[in-house]
């Protein structure tokens, strides 16, 4: 969903905090770094003590590196692809603290198997769709398909989250999991599907 808004936020909304980090010398790999070291505190600390709305409005606060870093990068001219692989990579690290997080709630708060296991399902799943599509890019093929990316998978959890605790209605976290478990493994056998037929159609141009 971020994805998008992306040309809009990028724009408009975050211009001036690309241009004032550009003017400051500050590195796009340094506001990747903090952004994931932010929303992995947020996750990890806030949800983990029960505080999820909290943590919520912290984590937002550095999501949205994710779209000043590449807008930095793109100012700057930058033709290198470490910047691309770090973001990718502390992608996972992020993601996996903030399920992880969530997941610690359920175990030590709302002391629900179930929703712990939903957790660590969006977790896993998540993970594997975007090893899918690496793993597909650098076999040739083209798997940029499914219904739960990353930022999907941000934006549904995050906002039923919040109003969840801030309403204390659960069934809005609780539903949401279930949604993103389900489009999280169906995206997953979306790739799979997707690469099978171009690697079915190359064998047979090549037979």
């Amino acid at each position: 969903m971020l994805d998008r808004f992306k040309q809009f936020w990028q724009g408009v909304m975050l211009a001036p905090f690309v241009n004032l980090f550009i003017r400051l010398g500050i590195s796009p790999d340094v506001v990747t770094l903090v952004g994931t070291l932010g929303v992995s505190f947020g996750a990890l600390f806030f949800f983990s003590q029960g505080w999820v709305w909290q943590g919520v409005l912290f984590i937002t606060a550095f999501v949205f590196s994710d779209l000043v870093d590449g807008a930095m990068a793109r100012k700057l001219g930058r033709k290198d692809d470490f910047g691309a692989f770090l973001d990718s990579t502390l992608d996972r690290v992020a993601d996996g603290a903030l399920f992880g997080g969530l997941a610690l709630y359920f175990a030590w708060h709302a002391e629900s198997h179930l929703y712990l296991v939903l957790c660590l399902v969006v977790l896993v799943m998540g993970a594997v769709t975007s090893y899918a599509r690496a793993k597909a890019d650098h076999l040739g093929y083209d798997a940029k398909v499914g219904i739960a990316e990353r930022p999907d998978r941000l934006v549904g959890m995050l906002v039923p989250a919040f109003f969840a605790d801030l309403l204390d209605l659960w069934i809005l976290l609780e539903v949401a999991l279930w949604a993103l478990a389900v489009a999280a493994t169906v995206t997953v056998a979306q790739r799979i599907w997707v690469v099978r037929r171009q690697a079915l159609a190359r064998a047979a141009a090549q037979g």
